[in-house]
C-alpha cells in the first residue's frame, strides 16, 4: 500500500482500508481503566469511514475538533449517517470473550431500554452475539471487526493467523447501539476515540 501505518498504542493500523470500497482512518484511541493510579489498556480503536461522510455533517462545518467532540447531536449525525463504517478493536490486554460479551450486552441492553427499544427481538439478537463471543478467547493482536454497511452488518474475529470468523447483527436498533457504545460521543466506551473521531472530522469539515 505504501502508505505509512499509523500507530494507536504501538499498535499499527493501515491509513486506509478497502471493503467493497476505500474507507479512511479517521479516529482512534484505546479502551482503558485506572486501577490503583495504574492504567490498564485493554483495547486499541481504529474507525474507518467513508470519505463521503462530511457530505451528511454539513450543519458542523466550521466547528474545531474540541466543539464537536461535546456535541451529541454530531455524533448522532455520524451514526445515522448512510454511509459505510468499519470498526477495527485489536487486544491490548488478553480477556475472555465471554467478559467482552457480558460488556457488550450491558452496554447495549442499557441503551436499548432507555429508548423504549428492548423487545424479544433485540433480546434474540443481542445472545446470538454474545454466544458468538462465549467461546473465544481475546489473545494479545486478537482483532474484533465491526463492519456496517448499509445492510447486513456483521462482527468478525480473528486471532493468531486463523481464519477470521463472523457473525452477523441482525437487528437494526442492537447495530446501532453497537456503533452508539463505540462512537456515541459522551458515554462511548472510549473517550480517546470520540476526541479523535471529533478532530478528524473537524478537520475535514473545515476544508
Amino acid at each position: 500500500m505504501g502508505t505509512e501505518m499509523v500507530m494507536v498504542d504501538e499498535i499499527p493500523f493501515p491509513p486506509q482500508i478497502t471493503t467493497t470500497k476505500p474507507l479512511a482512518l479517521l479516529g482512534h484511541g484505546i479502551t482503558d481503566i485506572e486501577i490503583h493510579f495504574l492504567q490498564i489498556k485493554f483495547t486499541a480503536i481504529g474507525v474507518y469511514l467513508e470519505p463521503e461522510i462530511v457530505g451528511h455533517l454539513q450543519q458542523f462545518k466550521g466547528k474545531a475538533g474540541d466543539v464537536l467532540a461535546k456535541d451529541d447531536l454530531f455524533y448522532d449525525s455520524l451514526i445515522s449517517a448512510p454511509v459505510e463504517k468499519f470498526l477495527r478493536v485489536v487486544v491490548i490486554k488478553e480477556i475472555k470473550g465471554s467478559q467482552y460479551g457480558v460488556q457488550l450486552e450491558s452496554a447495549v441492553r442499557d441503551r436499548l431500554a432507555e429508548v423504549d427499544k428492548y423487545e424479544e427481538e433485540e433480546e434474540e439478537a443481542l445472545e446470538k452475539l454474545i454466544e458468538f463471543f462465549q467461546s473465544k478467547y481475546f489473545k494479545k493482536n486478537s482483532i474484533i471487526t465491526f463492519h456496517f454497511p448499509a445492510t447486513s452488518p456483521t462482527i468478525g474475529f480473528t486471532t493468531e493467523g486463523k481464519e477470521e470468523v463472523k457473525v452477523k447483527v441482525e437487528n437494526g436498533n442492537v447495530a446501532e447501539m453497537i456503533q452508539k457504545w463505540y462512537l456515541g460521543g459522551n458515554r462511548a466506551v472510549s473517550p480517546t476515540t470520540v476526541a479523535s473521531l471529533a478532530s478528524g472530522l473537524g478537520a475535514l469539515l473545515s476544508k
